[in-house]
């Protein structure tokens, strides 16, 4: 029997910021802190250096309690939005933009974009940059038409999206209706990144389990071309590591960068 897709509902009332950054990004044993945060923290470097995305204002949309997809952007955007449908996650967010003691630890993936960028010695420096970059913290919603209704957010240079579109989608149809809806937060010609995993079901939060929406990469890139959007890269990786698939099953890392037509 299929699994019924989790409710925004239970995201609000059972998603556990602190136990997902234990299960996927913590220093040596987060499932996610090797083979994913290298294919994406790679991509966004080189995006926002040789790729040539830069701007006045990044977007990023459904942050979650995670810092790391900004650590690149910040030295190309003067200012950026953070936004999160789950108040636990932007608290999250909040306390190491305060430098609150019980914030999560990302020092082991500063440095490594330290490193990328060939400033290993600099992250602290770089840490304060992306604080002092960081100008909002909103709540956004995919499935409203305006995502931060009652806020009407001015367009913007660059949207980022990491993790987020494929939890909050039940299927393509949805998936395609969000997109077309950022139209609206894009400014002509601007960039929309878009970072994830395919043909995942489900992942784990501590013991809790919630469901992604199934897509192959054809999908992913008729719904970017049915919405308006011009592909600019698509890169798709397979998962090499396959012990624990029993925490989250997505078979492939997929990086989009795509753009709003003039």
């Amino acid at each position: 029997m299929a699994v019924p897709f989790t409710s925004k509902q239970t995201y609000i009332d059972e998603f556990n910021p602190k136990d997902y950054l234990q299960t996927y990004y913590v220093a040596g044993e987060g499932r996610l802190q090797g083979e994913w945060a290298d294919f994406a923290l790679r991509n966004l470097h080189e995006t926002f250096t040789t790729g040539g995305v830069r701007g006045d204002t990044l977007l990023d949309f459904g942050t979650g309690p995670t810092i790391y997809q900004l650590l690149s952007a910040c030295e190309v955007f003067d200012n950026i939005i953070v936004s999160d449908f789950v108040e636990q996650n932007r608290a999250e967010f909040q306390k190491w933009l305060k430098k609150d003691p019980d914030a999560f630890d990302w020092t082991h993936i500063i440095k490594f974009v330290c490193e990328l960028e060939g400033n290993g010695e600099d992250w602290e420096k770089k840490a304060e940059k992306l604080r002092s970059k960081v100008k909002e913290v909103l709540k956004c919603d995919a499935l409203k038409r305006n995502p931060y209704d009652p806020v009407v957010v001015p367009p913007v240079d660059c949207l980022l999206s990491c993790l987020c579109l494929e939890v909050a989608c039940k299927d393509t149809n949805s998936f395609c209706e969000v997109l077309k809806n950022f139209q609206d937060l894009i400014k002509p010609g601007g960039h929309l990144l878009l970072l994830s995993g395919l043909n995942s079901t489900y992942y784990h939060v501590g013991k809790k389990c919630f469901t992604s929406m199934v897509a192959e990469k054809e999908d992913l890139e008729r719904a970017l071309n049915e919405a308006g959007y011009q592909i600019e890269k698509a890169v798709y990786t397979p998962r090499t590591d396959k012990t624990w698939m029993d925490v989250s099953d997505y078979q492939t890392h997929y990086f989009i960068h795509a753009r709003k037509p003039n």
